[in-house]
């Protein structure tokens, strides 16, 4: 942020304050009062200082109070004063950076007032300040104190769309895109709307005509609602503290579901083979028989039913090759 204003100036600091500030009687102006410094001439000719201790030279800047010791008035005054003085310095210097440190510092009320409006937010009133503080910012650079505008009256709208932004980019548990953000916060107005209009909760075909918008819109915008907050799995439901956590009730991983693949890709093979070729197939591996079992039910030897076997096994295994 910025310095110190209650640090000790060098001597051979130049004043950032403007000249005939002691015309005002309001205490903002007194402050900067000392800025300035008399100079006569002595007998040598050389220019005397009218403050003790320096010859030559001119006074350090007055101390500024913190903006917190200043009224509402003279915080108010001092800033125009201030603006005044800024459009007429060399932006980059070190009077330049002074003068808009001051400003920022002055104006720190407009901040915590903006920002109290998003207290019952769950991010830390420290960093919505310090967002805040950098739409303050943007405003004191923007500011033209000849459109006649009071700058509180220019700066708040800045500080909270710089605090609105700061919600919109971070808040959301996923990231969806800003036309879907701001449909959300449509639909949440008009269903308020609607429901008291109609003592019940509105249709997506209500919704979609009150804000001019198809049902598919609606329903896209109520799915993107879904990702604002996200619950943790350890989390009970509400509505029954007797129920387990989310996590208890998610399904249990089903290994058979790696072999659907394989299964679909073998139906076309199986029903292009022969019927005794089929029938070994369902006798081995869907009854469980054994070989010399499945001989004894077809009639033939437990080698010849091998040898049956491994060949369609093969074909089988070679079918699956060729489509993968």
């Amino acid at each position: 942020m910025s310095p110190r204003l209650d640090e000790p100036r060098t001597h051979n600091a130049p004043s950032v304050c403007p000249q005939g500030l002691t015309e005002s009687d309001s205490p903002a102006a007194t402050v900067l009062d000392g800025t300035r410094t008399s100079t006569t001439s002595n007998s040598s000719g050389r220019g005397t200082s009218g403050t003790e201790g320096i010859i030559g030279e001119r006074a350090e800047p007055a101390e500024i109070p913190p903006g917190s010791e200043l009224g509402p008035m003279d915080a108010r005054a001092l800033s125009k004063t201030l603006f005044a003085r800024l459009e007429s310095l060399e932006e980059g210097t070190h009077e330049y950076s002074y003068v808009r440190n001051t400003l920022v510092e002055l104006n720190m009320a407009l901040v915590k007032f903006a920002a109290a409006r998003f207290r019952s937010r769950s991010e830390p009133m420290e960093d919505i300040i310090q967002v805040g503080t950098i739409g303050l910012i943007k405003a004191i650079d923007r500011f033209e104190l000849s459109r006649g505008v009071e700058f509180p009256t220019f700066a708040m709208p800045t500080i909270i769309g710089e605090i609105k932004r700061f919600f919109r980019d971070t808040s959301w548990s996923v990231r969806v895109p800003r036309r879907l953000q701001e449909l959300r916060l449509d639909l949440a107005k008009a269903g308020d709307e609607l429901a008291q209009q109609l003592d019940r909760a509105p249709t997506v075909g209500e919704l979609a005509h009150r804000l001019g918008i198809s049902n598919e819109e609606v329903v896209e915008g109520m799915a993107a609602s879904n990702a604002y907050t996200a619950s943790s799995l350890d989390a009970k439901p509400e509505e029954d503290e007797n129920d387990g956590a989310l996590a208890d009730r998610i399904g249990y991983e089903d290994h058979g579901l790696e072999g659907i693949e394989y299964v679909e890709s073998l139906k076309p093979l199986i029903a292009s083979l022969s019927g005794r070729d089929r029938t070994i197939l369902s006798l081995r591996f869907v009854a469980n028989m054994t070989q010399s079992e499945i001989g004894e039910e077809l009639g033939i030897s437990q080698m010849h039913v091998s040898r049956l076997l491994t060949r369609t096994l093969v074909k089988l295994r070679n079918g699956l090759t060729l489509e993968e």
